[in-house]
């Protein structure tokens, strides 16, 4: 796993139940704002034969408008809208959520700002 990817990883799991994240929002997080691409790779990678990262809630990151783009196939989209649903998230049946009601920028924000002291 490359060091970028782990660093993901590790932003991600900082996103707390029922809240969610846009692509560009954990790329901005981590100083790369322009990976949005990079994070859905990293979070695609997951699902990879062989990988060993575990507990990552990848299910709650979102693309900027606030819709599930885990395009790969209908049931991956449909697993996260469910994942997202059981903690709380009101997905529509459009794969959208309102990133205001959701968004966790600033409690990562926090979460961070505190870990670097």
């Amino acid at each position: 796993m490359s060091e970028l990817y782990a660093e993901i990883y590790a932003l991600v799991k900082l996103i707390p139940k029922g809240r969610v994240m846009s692509y560009g929002g954990v790329a901005r997080h981590i100083g790369h704002a322009n990976y949005s691409r990079v994070v859905g790779y990293a979070l695609n990678a997951l699902g990879a034969p062989g990988n060993k990262v575990k507990n990552v809630p990848w299910w709650r990151v979102v693309n900027s408008q606030g819709r599930i783009s885990n395009s790969s196939t209908f049931d991956a989209a449909d697993r996260q809208r469910d994942l997202l649903r059981a903690e709380g998230v009101e997905v529509g049946d459009d794969y959208r959520l309102s990133l205001r009601n959701y968004s966790a920028e600033v409690i990562v924000y926090e979460k961070l700002r505190k870990k670097l002291g």
